[in-house]
């Protein structure tokens, strides 16, 4: 069986014109939201010690004050849980049966695009929020730009880099990211010049352009596995994470992930090519998207391949990517140093890597104990048996494919190294949070979905303020206590928040919901070889 349709794949329904109902009931409550969280962003988001902006009168008595503090803090809690919620809601009502009296059965694309945008329109011009990333970006580009590499110099070489708002972590630390995006980052410092600020909202708009990426290709590929479309683009694109992370914090994760997306759903289409170069793009923005190009091999060599097809497809992937991944070195003007800095990210201890809290649990036990197994030495070992589980797997889900869509098993790959990875941030959720999407959940890995997004965009709320030393600070263990008590709290005053996270009797879960879609999730799984060729005898 193939899959239908000009090209070799059927494509989604594209209709629905924008409803003025829908945007009032689910749109204004985000905007709200949004618009909450871009004015406590000019009182404690990142703004550079160069910039202009912190004279302005009412941007000084934010910043300035103790009360202006408290109330931008506020206002990035209350705007974070009315997001929160305006999703929620919008949620139960799409996945809500027809007879429920809240139901929305004939939700398009169209519709949860415009919704989107009117969650993200204030935040255009707000400050970076919860993180200063954009910074090191703009900063990375100005090394490149004055003929130094990156990837064996620090930003400390630019005069100026503490005023234009980076990270100190960046002075003396080569940059993880691809050739490609070096490139975009030069292009950002030209045009900026000496003003990061500006620089920020720049690359707000790059991050933009990777969220457009996942509003186009998202339905496509939901279609392809049998998934309503709507309904994907509400989990994988408008959860409150894509706009604190991708809109707010401005990170190039966005545009890796809507070059993952597109690889993928190009692949599906029967463009494996195209796709295999997609993919390349999205690792010459951060190269943890080549986890993405064994699973476009498999498509290139047919759902029903044999070893040797298979050997073939990624071969294919590789020369296609390699030539892609080249080119953008090439035009860079700069070598693969990339590979080298890559753990750079890693440098960062936080609680939230599992491997990195079990090292950092022992090591402070064997250290009270007076034992020769130090805090360094425990995490060091924790994190070497994460990597090796972590590629076990990644390799174990692409030579057993069988079972499995080569997309659902690119979703498992991520969360295998970003769980048992030395890193982790909460947007590393988004690079296969769509992609679980795309490939559906059953109504108890829905509910447990719903629940880790909701628990890290409270977490995010505790680390939004860029001025938090001067009135409070949560660790990132009091932050994720704090998240789940106030989920457990919108859960138990909700009903309707209740019911999607909880379930009842009509939770079916993120799944095909008639035969045709049925057939269409079917025809997305790989079987591999069954008998004998066409011409060939047993």
């Amino acid at each position: 069986m193939t899959r239908t349709g000009s090209g070799g794949a059927a494509k989604p329904p594209v209709s629905g014109w924008l409803d003025g109902r829908m945007l009032a009931r689910y749109g204004l409550p985000g905007f709200a939201g949004s618009l909450m969280l871009t004015i406590g962003a000019f009182g404690v988001g990142w703004l550079p010690l160069k910039t202009g902006v912190v004279e302005i009168a009412y941007v000084e008595a934010l910043r300035g004050t103790t009360l202006g503090t408290l109330m931008s803090r506020a206002l990035i809690f209350v705007g974070v849980a009315l997001l929160l919620q305006a999703w929620l809601i919008l949620g139960h009502d799409l996945l809500a049966s027809r007879d429920d009296p809240h139901a929305l059965t004939d939700a398009t694309p169209a519709n949860m695009t415009a919704i989107l945008v009117t969650w993200c329109a204030p935040l255009l011009i707000a400050p970076p929020l919860f993180s200063r990333d954009v910074y090191s970006y703009f900063t990375q580009g100005r090394v490149l730009d004055m003929g130094a590499d990156p990837y064996t110099t620090g930003v400390s070489v630019v005069d100026g880099w503490f005023q234009d708002g980076v990270d100190p972590m960046w002075a003396e630390t080569p940059t993880p990211y691809g050739p490609f995006f070096l490139l975009i980052s030069r292009g950002v410092a030209n045009f900026a010049a000496d003003q990061p600020a500006l620089a920020a909202l720049v690359f707000r708009v790059i991050a933009l352009i990777g969220v457009a990426m996942l509003v186009v290709y998202v339905p496509r590929l939901a279609f392809l596995h049998g998934i309503n479309p709507a309904r994907a683009l509400w989990l994988g694109v408008l959860n409150p994470l894509v706009v604190m992370h991708f809109v707010a914090g401005a990170h190039n994760d966005a545009l890796m992930a809507g070059f993952v997306v597109m690889g993928l759903c190009l692949a599906a289409e029967r463009h494996a090519a195209w796709g295999a170069a997609a993919i390349a793009l999205g690792a010459s923005v951060k190269p943890i998207a080549l986890l993405a190009l064994p699973f476009v091999g498999l498509e290139w060599a047919g759902l029903r391949s044999n070893w040797w097809q298979r050997i073939r497809g990624w071969l294919l992937a590789g020369v296609v990517a390699g030539a892609v991944f080249l080119a953008t070195a090439l035009l860079a003007g700069v070598g693969f140093g990339w590979i080298n800095a890559l753990s750079a990210p890693g440098e960062v201890r936080t609680w939230l890597s599992p491997p990195t809290a079990i090292g950092m649990i022992v090591g402070g036990g064997t250290t009270w104990l007076g034992l020769t197994i130090d805090n360094n030495m425990a995490v060091a070992i924790a994190r070497i048996i994460g990597a090796i589980a972590g590629a076990a797997i990644v390799l174990w889900l692409i030579l057993k494919p069988e079972g499995r869509s080569p997309v659902r098993g690119c979703a498992l790959a991520f969360v295998a190294v970003i769980v048992l990875g030395p890193a982790f941030q909460p947007w590393y959720l988004l690079w296969f949070l769509p992609l679980f999407a795309v490939t559906g959940l059953t109504a108890v890995q829905l509910r447990w979905v719903i629940l880790l997004i909701a628990g890290f965009s409270l977490h995010g709320m505790a680390e939004s303020s860029a001025t938090s030393d001067n009135l409070f600070e949560f660790s990132d263990g009091l932050a994720i206590l704090a998240a789940f008590a106030v989920v457990g709290l919108v859960l138990l005053v909700s009903p309707r928040e209740r019911r999607l996270v909880l379930g009842g009797p009509l939770s079916h879960g993120l799944l095909p919901v008639d035969a045709p879609a049925q057939a269409r999730a079917e025809q997305s799984v790989f079987r591999g070889r069954i008998g004998p060729q066409e011409g060939e005898t047993a």
